[in-house]
């Protein structure tokens, strides 16, 4: 059974690229009746995606901002605030591979912007919006961790260390918030069939995650379906295990 957002406010980050996960996952918790707030740092490219989405019904608003900052992640949550009065789930997927290159070669830099994109951006998205949350009487949060942590692959450490960070993480709020209501917890996708990955890796031997088969697992996260479950870290591997 499908999960039911119905009567939710969803909160999507990392949704301004066409063909990715974050406009999927957006697209999904609104077809399972939640009304979204779309985030992202590309502000015309953010539009596209409200106007694709409202064009096939979803109740749909978007907040363009660098949401390695707090004052862009707690603009996110402001609007979810106004336009749709509260917030019920904020789903982390803004971040991503940056950095492929042997870890002795790595500069400071490199290592400190893979950090930003995936564990700054989930954290101070979580500093913004649990407050959120515990208003409404708790709510959800889904991060992105990596199944590379638990088979990493060569030229990747600062990704690996990243999407660790974002696991950590999300253990330690789910233990922090576990008796106010919020649930925390992670998916750990492996090579999704998006796009820019097809057009990457074109026909290597890979075993590919089903976008659709991701957004599934977001949505039972999200959802009061898994009303029990926080502080775990769900793989998601399309059988590659």
């Amino acid at each position: 059974m499908p999960a039911d957002l119905r009567g939710k406010v969803a909160l999507v980050t990392g949704v301004s690229r066409p063909g990715q996960v974050g406009p999927a996952v957006a697209r999904g918790c609104g077809r399972a009746g939640a009304r979204v707030v779309i985030a992202g740092r590309d502000a015309a490219a953010l539009a596209e995606r409200e106007r694709e989405l409202a064009a096939e019904g979803i109740a749909v608003a978007a907040a363009a901002g660098d949401l390695t900052t707090p004052e862009a992640a707690r603009r996110a949550v402001a609007v979810a605030r106004e336009r749709f009065g509260g917030l019920d789930a904020v789903i982390n997927v803004a971040g991503g591979l940056l950095n492929v290159a042997p870890a002795l070669e790595l500069g400071p830099a490199e290592f400190a912007r893979e950090l930003a994109a995936n564990v700054q951006t989930t954290f101070v998205m979580c500093q913004a919006a649990i407050p959120a949350l515990l208003e409404r009487g708790g709510g959800a949060v889904v991060n992105f961790a990596s199944v590379a942590l638990r088979k990493p692959q060569s030229r990747m450490a600062a990704y690996i260390a990243a999407k660790a960070a974002v696991a950590g993480l999300t253990r330690a709020l789910a233990r922090e918030f576990r008796d106010r209501g919020v649930r925390v917890n992670a998916v750990a996708p492996g090579v999704v069939k998006t796009a820019a990955n097809l057009a990457q890796l074109g026909d290597a031997n890979v075993r590919w995650v089903e976008l659709d088969d991701l957004v599934a697992a977001v949505l039972y996260l999200a959802s009061d379906d898994a009303r029990g479950v926080t502080g775990e870290v769900l793989a998601v591997t399309g059988g590659d295990v």
